[in-house]
Order: structure tokens, then C-alpha cells, then sequence
């Protein structure tokens, strides 16, 4: 199925949680924030929400600096 991922189409697996994705990604969540159609999404809700078609999904890195 297809989602947004930050600005461009990608083809992803059905039924997919976001911590998942993040994981196929090498991402780690600790690092990162995620907005879901718009609403940041807690970390704590990452395993539990369920990407679907046409879903739009920002990641943000953190960067360090000084």
C-alpha cells in the first residue's frame, strides 16, 4: 500500500505499525519525532497505531549542535 513518507509517495506493507516502519527504517524513536496526519504521536503510542492507504507520515530527526 502506499503512504506519504516526509513528502514523497512509498510503497509500504499492509498493516504496519509505526514503531515497525521505524524499525525497517533503522530509526530509532528515542531520536525522532513523528507527526501522523498532522497529530504528533507519542512514543508510546507507536506500536499501537496502524499505518493505512494514503496516510501521511512526517519523521524529524533530532540534531545536536552548539
Amino acid at each position: 500500500m502506499e503512504i506519504i513518507f516526509n513528502g514523497k509517495p512509498r510503497e509500504i506493507q499492509a498493516s504496519i505499525s509505526i514503531q515497525e516502519f521505524l524499525d525497517q527504517l533503522r530509526l530509532d524513536c528515542l531520536q525522532v519525532v513523528v507527526e501522523h496526519n498532522r497529530n504528533i504521536i507519542p512514543r508510546q503510542r507507536l506500536a499501537e497505531t496502524v499505518l493505512n492507504r494514503g496516510d501521511t507520515l512526517e519523521v524529524i530527526h533530532f540534531v545536536g549542535g552548539g
